[in-house]
């Protein structure tokens, strides 16, 4: 039996300030904050966008949806 397309698709979310400030550079802290979810193809078709905990911000901000 083959699947096809799976409804549930797996999604990298980015922290969008960290991106827009180049990952902190007048900070000491490097890097990017990235989740990993799924998502509903059917239910959710546009890009994901939630609020998660960014450990460089050391804040809640917006996490985005990349391309893999």
């Amino acid at each position: 039996m083959a699947k096809g397309k799976d409804v549930r698709v797996t999604v990298i979310l980015e922290c969008a300030k960290c991106t827009r400030n180049g990952a902190n550079k007048e900070s000491m802290s490097i890097g990017i904050s990235r989740y990993i979810t799924q998502k509903n193809r059917h239910n959710t078709p546009s890009r994901l966008e939630l609020r998660k905990f960014c450990p460089f911000c050391y804040k809640h901000t917006i996490h985005g949806e990349i391309k893999k």
